[in-house]
């Protein structure tokens, strides 16, 4: 196949059907957000919306979990499909999606090559120390139970793209978005990471709890009587900041503590608490770290954010500019004169990874 020009990527969620026609400079030449109605997408909406993408040479799909098969993406086919299927109870709230997304625009266009772009392959190759629970053997082995991570895509575009900016080598990045992750990257690749056998683990998050004592599971089924499922339901979605202040969306969790709402405040304080502690992780991890940077719709646009987690992070050398910091629009750096680590804010781009990946499977 000559050069891919256009790519079109495709990110099945849980509203919408987000489609992107990327050009051959990565660029966004078009694209559609089709909304789900009862767990579908109207297939005419869909049709209509392919139907004015001409020049589309191939499609990328963005596939939650690739397990411990898929390392790398790989060209769609039936098989591949099948054995995705296989993966769904691993991430059962994600891999529906991204099969659901797969094939309703495969029946739209069942010539055009596709790809699956995983979530967990940027993790795959975590060193055993940083993978490996210490669980009985037997469930590592025939369960598959290891530490995954997840939002890989987004985590290797903005550590490849801290290193095309800044040369460095150690680099901590953090997705900060409805889900939340860090990952810390050596010479381009991810040597830990804070999500793991689930996208549970981990920070603190929009409605997920991220961390908690699996004890406390226990106790809460055994003791208190509430059902398995009643808690994987809450641990997803009520927990997080919407059980802490009541809402999800960071924005508003901060105007309230501003006006002065206590449960607002101890939401943030947990938040920024949990963040701090697992950038120093990731730090420890590395040996070091050179460059800090924030993505994802809360890393981008929350200079309050960002600000706070960094004055907890001066024993490593972070520090961000005030005015900087506060005037930001868009991507850019936000370092504080005379600190050791740059501090930079990265505009989350999983697309373009995605159309990489697709490059790289098809030419």
């Amino acid at each position: 196949m000559a050069v891919l020009m256009r790519v079109l990527v495709v990110n099945a969620g849980s509203s919408s059907l987000k489609l992107s026609v990327l050009g051959s400079r990565d660029e966004v030449v078009d694209q559609e957000h089709i909304p789900v109605e009862r767990g579908e997408w109207d297939r005419s909406v869909l049709e209509r919306a392919l139907g004015r993408f001409p020049g589309v040479e191939a499609v990328g799909h963005r596939v939650v979990h690739g397990g411990r098969e898929f390392l790398e993406p790989v060209r769609l086919d039936a098989s591949v499909v099948g054995r995705l299927r296989e993966l769904g109870s691993l991430a059962p709230l994600h891999q529906p999606k991204s099969l659901a997304g797969i094939e309703a625009v495969g029946r739209v266009w069942p010539r055009v090559p596709a790809v699956a772009c995983f979530d967990t392959a940027f993790h795959a190759r975590l060193p055993a120390e940083a993978y490996t629970y210490a669980v009985p053997e037997r469930w590592r082995a025939e369960f598959g139970v290891r530490r995954y991570g997840f939002h890989g895509l987004s985590h290797a575009y903005a550590s490849r793209r801290a290193r095309e900016w800044t040369g460095a080598e150690r680099v901590v990045v953090a997705h900060l978005g409805a889900g939340a992750s860090l990952s810390a990257v050596l010479g381009g690749r991810s040597v830990d990471t804070t999500m793991g056998f689930t996208p549970l683990e981990g920070l603190v998050m929009a409605t997920r709890s991220g961390s908690v004592d699996p004890g406390l599971v226990l106790w809460l089924n055994e003791h208190a009587g509430v059902p398995l499922e009643e808690i994987g339901w809450a641990l997803e979605h009520e927990s997080g900041l919407v059980a802490l202040a009541g809402s999800a969306d960071m924005r508003t969790v901060l105007g309230r503590e501003a006006a002065g709402d206590e449960r607002a405040s101890v939401a943030v304080g947990v938040y920024v608490h949990r963040l701090r502690a697992s950038v120093a992780s990731m730090a420890a991890a590395l040996g070091g770290v050179e460059v800090l940077v924030f993505t994802g719709g809360v890393g981008e646009h929350s200079a309050p954010v960002r600000a706070r987690a960094a004055a907890g992070l001066g024993f490593l050398g972070v520090g961000v500019d005030e005015g900087l910091n506060g005037s930001l629009a868009g991507e850019g750096e936000v370092t504080a004169s005379g600190a050791r680590v740059r501090v930079l804010v990265v505009a989350a781009r999983e697309d373009v990874e995605v159309a990489r990946g697709v490059r790289s499977v098809l030419v």
